[in-house]
């Protein structure tokens, strides 16, 4: 029962690590070496395959923000979309990008918590927002949640993971011990991951010693690997493998020249991440399980927040 239970849980609960991998690597790396060799491949993909408008966000306000270099907030969505099924967000991260301290910070919010969803009257999962309302209800519920204001947010397909280590090349990284997951054996040491492979390394917690912190290293190694390869690789020749990824699994408010107004004014960035994951207590209503987070968490979380935009 437990390894079944395990097996399920590894289909349902991704982690943050898949979608900020997308919003990284627009923001921050290589980016600016093929804006101008590709322009328009680039801006074709971004605007018709990627841009997805949501009127819960103040583009304007949003704009005069990265024109001033001031701090934003990105709701970063990782949603396991099948066919016939408009599937759940079930990452959710609530990213602060402070350009002038050249510093990043992401909030975790567990895709269980139990809170209002805007727009239902009701309050439910926070990840069944997407369900109900897509990207608009995800954004009004987030805001809501924390009394934040949203600037972007960023939808990203999880089975995209795999295809954007791939394109970039695979990555490097270090494994402090050897274990096997989904199939794939991974030994001590420094290790070359191909795109099949960093999901299996990186979805294995159960048999970690620190559990999810962790994993949560481990996701960070991917996202350093995928900056550091996607830094050096040759830009003519992949970006049409990465636009590809980006466009058949991401979907943003962002048009073309808000990326390239956060190349130009946020790549600094990503030299500083933090993150945070929210914590609550677990139980059951109506024999659904839902994680209730106190209001004093919620009071910390919005005042990192807040703190880190200041």
């Amino acid at each position: 029962m437990q390894k079944r239970t395990e097996k399920h849980s590894r289909k349902k609960k991704k982690k943050w690590l898949w979608i900020t991998l997308s919003i990284i690597l627009l923001i921050g790396v290589g980016v600016s070496a093929y804006l101008f060799t590709i322009y328009n491949n680039v801006k074709s993909t971004v605007d018709n395959d990627i841009h997805e408008a949501v009127t819960g966000i103040d583009h304007e306000a949003t704009k005069k923000k990265v024109e001033k270099e001031e701090p934003i907030n990105v709701l970063l969505l990782g949603v396991d979309e099948r066919e016939d099924d408009k599937g759940r967000s079930d990452t959710m991260i609530v990213l602060t990008l402070d350009p002038a301290q050249e510093r990043m910070q992401m909030v975790s919010i567990p895709r269980d918590t139990r809170t209002e969803i805007v727009g239902r009257d009701m309050d439910d999962k926070i990840n069944h927002a997407y369900a109900f309302g897509g990207s608009d209800m995800s954004v009004n519920t987030v805001e809501n949640f924390l009394d934040i204001e949203l600037d972007y947010y960023l939808r990203m397909n999880m089975e995209g993971l795999g295809q954007l280590v791939d394109a970039v090349g695979g990555i490097t990284v270090n494994n402090e011990f050897a274990f096997e997951y989904g199939g794939e054996n991974f030994s001590e040491g420094e290790i070359e991951l191909n795109g099949e492979e960093a999901l299996a390394w990186v979805r294995m917690r159960y048999d970690d010693p620190q559990g999810d912190a962790g994993r949560n290293e481990r996701q960070r190694q991917v996202i350093q690997g995928v900056i550091e390869r996607g830094a050096n690789i040759n830009a003519v020749n992949k970006i049409d493998d990465i636009m590809d990824v980006l466009g058949n699994n991401v979907a943003t408010n962002m048009k073309f020249e808000d990326m390239r107004n956060l190349v130009t004014n946020y790549r600094g960035a990503r030299k500083d991440v933090s993150t945070y994951q929210m914590t609550g207590e677990g139980t059951m209503i109506d024999n659904i399980y839902y994680l209730q987070i106190p209001e004093s968490e919620i009071q910390k979380t919005n005042e990192m927040i807040q703190d880190f935009s200041s």
